[in-house]
């Protein structure tokens, strides 16, 4: 399935210092922008003995028509996010993928792999309204049943 949509994002990813019994750290992606470019792969952002956080770029949301459905369920809900999938390269979390469907995060929290859903920027919410009125149509609730049943 080709896309039809993909916008390159950077995501801040923070390590925090915590008294734990079994780790010292939390590692977790906490926020999201549109990536406009000319930004290096990793870039400090800031550094104490509490923790740190960097920005990553290089990193695309691509939209699938397959995954309409969880673009729409995101789309509308109270909070909408990016789903983000990290794994840790060289000592940090370095984020692999991203996605802003529901559905595709949902698999990505499933899957055992490190994720985190941050919040939604307004910019890359309004591009996903935008390819969601050019691609998506919902479905009517109960249409296909109740279709089915008329004609019987």
């Amino acid at each position: 399935m080709s896309r039809l949509a993909a916008l390159p994002i950077a995501v801040i990813m923070q390590r925090r210092v915590i008294e734990h019994r079994w780790a010292d750290e939390d590692w977790s992606a906490v926020a999201v922008m549109i990536d406009r470019g000319g930004l290096p792969l990793v870039q400090p952002l800031a550094d104490s003995p509490a923790g740190e956080s960097y920005l990553v770029s290089g990193l695309e949301l691509q939209l699938f028509p397959d995954e309409n459905e969880g673009y729409f369920e995101n789309w509308i809900a109270p909070e909408s996010k990016v789903f983000i999938m990290w794994r840790m390269q060289d000592g940090r979390a370095m984020p692999l993928r991203a996605s802003v469907s529901y559905a595709e995060g949902t698999r990505m929290f499933d899957s055992g792999e490190a994720a985190d859903g941050v919040a939604m920027p307004g910019e890359i919410h309004n591009w996903l309204a935008a390819y969601l009125r050019e691609n998506y149509q919902p479905r009517e609730p109960g249409g296909e049943r109740q279709h089915r049943r008329a004609r019987s």
